[in-house]
């Protein structure tokens, strides 16, 4: 079942929450919709599911018009951020829960349906728990009941809101690559809603960046990882170093620094910003003939293969954070005070925005 959105755009009252938004997702693809709070990702989603009507634009499930089709006629199936089991009700009546409600023309015999549950419950690895209230689960096991339950009435869409918000970051990690596997085996077109950027660059085939009601950038994790076509996207894929500098003739100039721009098409020349990421600077004891950026070393942080340092400019006193590995760290013997020449490896310009 592929989606397709067309213009949409959805305003409560003076506030604009989405602005003329476009994207296509193809049959059997699993979808993020990344962004910070308040950048319109869940106004989509519920826009897709039908729980919410656009003021502008329409939506199309294979070629075929649904906008104004209420949630039930969409065969869409929703997982909450918090879960929204009912409480009263075991683990196997919460999934058995979408048929039995069918009206009687569709709904399954009751064997059909037990087999069906257990099915999911076999599915989602809780065929254990089936008499189990959710009262008695962890909130791992409840994300799964939930996502059971709205497998169960076999939704052509799978939409997920923040899925493993409320989870902590071991069963968060656990649970990604378990939505992986499975989505990798039922294969039904998703989309699904995070403000997490390792769990969309892990989850999802394709990557959908929102800002202010906007898309800044579609791609794959590894495209927006490695070329974001905007700052806000370079800034919120992780830690980064800003640069401020000019553009002149196609080089940039960072303090003592000069390089050659490269594979970045027109920068017109002017102030502008270097965006460097933390394992993309090298450091050095001597700034050599290509010179570099003089800092001194302040905080250093010892983490599994890395170390992570955190040094201060000494021409403007900002802060520069650099990575390197162990081997790296203990061959340059550094420690808090010492002086250390900055060069990076990779360094993505943007002209600097005008206030």
């Amino acid at each position: 079942m592929s989606i397709e959105v067309r213009n949409i755009t959805k305003t409560f009252r003076t506030f604009t929450a989405l602005q003329e938004i476009n994207l296509y997702v193809k049959t059997g693809e699993l979808i993020a919709l990344l962004g910070p709070s308040g950048c319109g990702k869940t106004t989509l989603l519920r826009i897709l599911a039908g729980l919410e009507g656009p003021t502008t634009g329409s939506i199309l499930l294979n070629d075929q018009e649904v906008t104004d089709r209420h949630i039930g006629e969409r065969g869409v199936g929703f997982v909450f951020q918090h879960y929204a089991l009912f409480r009263h009700m075991t683990v196997f009546e919460n999934i058995a829960f979408g048929l039995r409600v069918r009206p009687r023309a569709t709904r399954p015999p009751d064997a059909t349906i037990d087999a069906k549950v257990r099915e999911l419950l076999k599915l989602v690895q809780l065929e254990w728990l089936g008499d189990r209230y959710p009262r008695q689960l962890s909130g791992g096991q409840r994300q799964r009941v939930a996502l059971a339950r709205a497998l169960a009435v076999e939704p052509t869409v799978l939409l997920l809101d923040e899925p493993f918000g409320a989870l902590d970051a071991k069963v968060r990690k656990e649970l990604r690559r378990w939505l992986r596997r499975l989505h990798t085996d039922l294969h039904v077109t998703s989309v699904f809603v995070t403000h997490d950027q390792d769990e969309a660059l892990e989850v999802a085939d394709r990557v959908v960046v929102m800002n202010k009601g906007r898309i800044e950038q579609i791609g794959t994790p590894e495209e927006v990882y490695e070329h974001p076509a905007t700052p806000f996207v370079y800034d919120f894929l992780g830690g980064v170093n800003l640069f401020h500098g000019r553009v002149h003739e196609g080089r940039v100039q960072v303090g003592d620094l000069d390089l050659a721009l490269r594979e970045q098409g027109d920068i017109p020349d002017g102030p502008a910003i270097g965006y460097v990421r933390p394992h993309e600077i090298d450091l050095h004891r001597h700034p050599g003939e290509e010179g570099a950026i003089e800092a001194l070393v302040g905080r250093i942080q010892p983490v599994g293969a890395v170390a992570r340092l955190e040094m201060v400019r000494t021409d403007n006193g900002e802060l520069i954070e650099g990575e390197v590995s162990q081997e790296q760290w203990r061959e340059l013997a550094l420690s808090t005070g010492e002086r250390v020449y900055v060069r990076p490896k990779s360094l993505r310009v943007f002209p600097e925005p005008v206030e």
